[in-house]
């Protein structure tokens, strides 16, 4: 993306503060204009003042009042223009980048669990804040001050040459001298600079990555090493910044010295022009005050491509992520069906992550409202990906996955997951109170409906055990809670979201005997009148399904009950043997376990 590109979309981003965008650069327009009429009124009245010198006539202060009302009023609509203008580009820069923050972090969410998957949180959040931080100083500096830089420049040229070509044409050239100079620096950091973000991008994932496995580092004594990588991401850093600063520093010298000889060059050759009756000596005086204004204006613009040049990669990774499309999203038309039955209908559904290997093939099933499913195989058969697709994660790239005769890409996505619950193996809780988190299953939920929750989910006894109770902290993806009772907690929050369709991700394979019972009892609790999916590995916990797919390699092997995969002897007696549930005894003989 170009910088010209770069800006225009950056502009773009005003939105709906647009109108007042305009209203500032026509204001600007007219700073930059006001700012001209200073110093051509001043080389008028250093004409008149000298000419009556030269003459010997009589110059009155009521002679020059014209001229001095019209250079006193021009400065002081100068500064009430500079006034309104730096006043609404501040409330416009910061008004937008709130806004534009929002959306970003608005959109971010909105995109598919593949995306975050291969995103760094960390990185995510580097983009965000300097991304932000980039646009604000870009509007406010484009509004306050480089807009009239370059209305400057497009007023100067025509009105120079108009007042005096000959002085103008000194002008311009050293001015496109000092342009080329600094162009050819900036172009020659701009690859650099890239390099120097790529660390800066390093360093927030490395930090973040740290800090949020703090408990890791620390048991394994590993705070000195990971200081120490830390340290090398920042050497790596600065010894790639350090050039970049070096040039800049070059092109900040060489604005000093154009202002120098401009100023000197203006002087000597004005001088010079004056003997020959070709230069007054207002003219002289006027177009060192333009040489003045001219390389100021040069510097900011300098200063504008310079800080585009330093925020370019920020904005890209900026505009790169705000670029990314979900891949999956409202169809036109999509419907909100309101509350489902729960009847799903997988029909003939296929998929594959990278095109050529599929990763579910040929699915074909039927569940029934209030019906539990179980899906059981190795790992990489395809069983989280054919759940994935009920929750839309993805959409199928054949057939079709339907809940109460919808096709699910008919339904709004919104609607879809508000009639479907998920436990995940890995409980994710936000670094909030109990209740703040149990809001999540319902936002509307009253403390009563959260206490009936919490006790049909086991969870009661431990939140009440504590001091704030429903305010209690879980702490970071809820380290403040113990395995068990996270999971009970995520139960409840299913339970006060109460969906028609429920989806349990093995939730209780990392629990220990006695804290699984709790759960267990947790989840036959929030099971209840739902259509149920469970993914299992432990096929103990499955003794009662309605139906138990088994795959493998993608496809449905097997399907049926317990009891007649067990005595089918296929891929699920074997999957049952391999666990001790059959050897040495008939079908008949497996003792019952918990029911889920």
């Amino acid at each position: 993306m170009s910088l010209l590109r770069l800006y225009a979309r950056v502009l773009a981003l005003l939105g709906p503060e647009a109108r007042l965008g305009w209203f500032l650069a026509l204001a600007n327009v007219a700073l930059a204009a006001a700012q001209f009429a200073e110093p051509v009124l001043f080389g008028k009245i250093i004409d008149a003042l000298a000419g009556a010198q030269k003459a010997d006539s009589n110059l009155t202060f009521i002679t020059l009042t014209p001229l001095l009302a019209a250079w006193v009023g021009f400065g002081l609509f100068s500064i009430a223009c500079g006034v309104v203008v730096a006043l609404y580009a501040d409330r416009l820069a910061h008004r937008r980048r709130h806004a534009v923050l929002t959306s970003y972090f608005e959109h971010v969410l909105q995109l598919p669990l593949s995306f975050h998957g291969g995103a760094h949180s960390g990185r995510l959040m580097k983009v965000l804040l300097s991304g932000t931080d980039a646009l604000w100083n870009l509007w406010l500096g484009f509004f306050r001050e480089h807009f009239s830089g370059f209305v400057s420049l497009i007023i100067l040229i025509p009105l120079s040459l108009y007042l005096n070509w000959r002085l103008a044409l000194l002008l311009i050239v050293l001015c496109v001298i000092f342009a080329v100079l600094t162009s050819l620096i900036l172009r020659k950091t701009g690859a650099m600079q890239n390099a120097v973000e790529q660390y800066y991008s390093d360093l927030a994932e490395r930090a973040s990555d740290t800090l949020g496995n703090v408990a890791l580092v620390q048991s394994y004594a590993r705070v000195e090493a990971e200081v120490t990588a830390l340290r090398n991401v920042v050497d790596q850093l600065l010894s790639a910044q350090m050039p970049v600063l070096s040039w800049w520093a070059v092109v900040a010298v060489l604005t000093r010295a154009s202002t120098t000889i401009t100023m000197l060059a203006i002087f000597l050759v004005g001088t010079w022009l004056h003997f020959q009756n070709l230069a007054t000596i207002g003219e002289i005086v006027m177009f060192m005050s333009f040489a003045t204004m001219l390389v100021g204006k040069l510097d900011q613009t300098v200063s504008f491509v310079n800080g585009v040049f330093m925020v370019a990669p920020r904005l890209k990774e900026f505009f790169d992520v705000l670029d990314t499309e979900p891949a999956v999203h409202d169809r036109p038309g999509a419907i909100d069906p309101g509350r489902l039955r729960g009847e799903v209908t997988f029909d003939d559904v296929s998929f594959s992550y990278d095109g050529k290997r599929p990763a579910v093939e040929d699915i074909s099933f039927t569940a029934q409202p209030g019906q539990v499913i179980a899906l059981v195989g190795p790992t990489g058969a395809g069983k989280t990906t054919a759940l994935a697709l009920l929750h839309r994660v993805f959409d199928p790239q054949s057939g079709a996955v339907i809940i109460d005769g919808h096709d699910l890409r008919d339904i709004r996505l919104a609607a879809l997951r508000r009639n479907i619950g998920v436990v995940f193996q890995e409980v994710l809780l936000l670094n909030r109170s109990v209740s703040e988190n149990l809001f999540i299953g319902k936002p509307d939920a009253t403390e009563a409906e959260m206490r009936e929750a919490l006790a049909r989910a086991q969870a009661l006894d431990f939140v009440d055990s504590k001091p704030e109770g429903l305010n209690a902290l879980v702490g970071e993806r809820g380290r403040f809670l113990s395995g068990g009772e996270r999971q009970r907690l995520s139960i409840a929050r299913a339970l006060l979201k109460n969906p028609p369709i429920l989806i349990l991700d093995e939730a209780t394979s990392a629990l220990d005997a006695t804290t699984e019972t709790k759960v267990q009892a947790a989840l036959d609790e929030v099971m209840k009148d739902r259509t149920t999916f469970v993914i299992a590995h432990r096929l103990s916990t499955i003794r009662n399904a309605t139906l138990i797919l088994v795959f493998q390699g993608g496809r449905i092997v097997e399907s049926g009950s317990f009891d007649e995969l067990i005595a089918r002897g296929g891929a699920f007696a074997a999957l049952a043997k391999a666990q001790f549930l059959t050897s040495d005894k008939k079908p008949t003989d497996t003792p019952e376990p918990h029911a889920i």
